[in-house]
């Protein structure tokens, strides 16, 4: 009898309970496999050039040093311009603070609002897609020569970056091609070309990113990544009282 009562009960139990499709699994291969291209797992360091332009002024440039450990610990210093030297981004798993030279507390900041040009502080503190997003595999898609996924990424929750990410994977190397971020209201707010593909610590990864305003035509920033080393990185590096020793 109380097999039969316990086997009752496991037919009454949510869709939800049940293990992910092969389909689900899939899809967050291909995700975590292209999140591995972008940036490795271990400790690293660094640096990136971002060049934002738009029609009406002239070209902005900056410069940044990220220190980076998992997927839930990042620095972002300030190295050009002159001026903003010694401001400093730590993140925190979503939680991300601005530290000022003459402000004695750290300020609160929001992944989603915009660092500089067309991108956003998460675009530099949490490039984490398989950690901020569920993916689902939409169709396969020809670029080029080559095959690509297009997966649709939802965001877990609304601390992340963006709310929706149709991201293009090369279906041969699970290289990263395209990306596009829409809002809340799903409007689609920019797009992502990764590029120039080089050799950094044993990986084929794009060291350049182009940026491009879907509303405001002719704006865009491009990122260029250079000089990527892997650096041991205690998690007290992480911390607001070490950040102080780093300004």
């Amino acid at each position: 009898m109380f097999f039969l009562v316990a086997l009752a009960g496991l037919t009454c139990l949510p869709a939800t309970a049940q293990s992910p499709t092969e389909e689900d699994a899939l899809a967050r291969s291909i995700l975590e496999k292209s999140d591995a291209i972008r940036f490795p797992r271990e400790g690293f360091q660094v640096d990136i050039n971002i060049t934002s332009t738009s029609p009406d002024d002239e070209a902005d440039r900056r410069k940044y040093r990220i220190l980076s450990k998992g997927t839930e610990n990042t620095v972002v210093m300030i190295l050009e311009p002159a001026s903003e030297r010694g401001q400093i981004m730590l993140m925190k798993g979503r939680d991300l603070w601005v530290f000022m030279p003459n402000v004695s507390q750290p300020i609160r900041l929001g992944l989603a609002q915009r660092l500089t040009g067309q991108v956003a502080n998460g675009d530099l503190a949490r490039a984490n897609f398989s950690g901020d997003y569920t993916p689902r595999l939409l169709r396969t898609e020809n670029v080029g020569d080559e095959e690509h996924h297009v997966l649709e990424l939802t965001a877990i929750d609304r601390g992340v970056t963006y709310r929706r990410v149709l991201l293009w994977v090369n279906k041969r190397n699970h290289r990263p091609h395209k990306a596009e971020f829409y809002s809340v209201s799903n409007r689609l707010m920019k797009t992502c070309v990764y590029d120039n593909y080089k050799s950094m610590l044993g990986q084929q990864r794009p060291t350049r990113l182009v940026m491009e305003d879907a509303l405001k035509q002719g704006n865009r920033s491009v990122l260029e990544y250079q000089e990527m080393k892997l650096r041991d990185l205690p998690d007290q590096v992480f911390s607001k009282d070490y950040l102080k020793k780093l300004q």
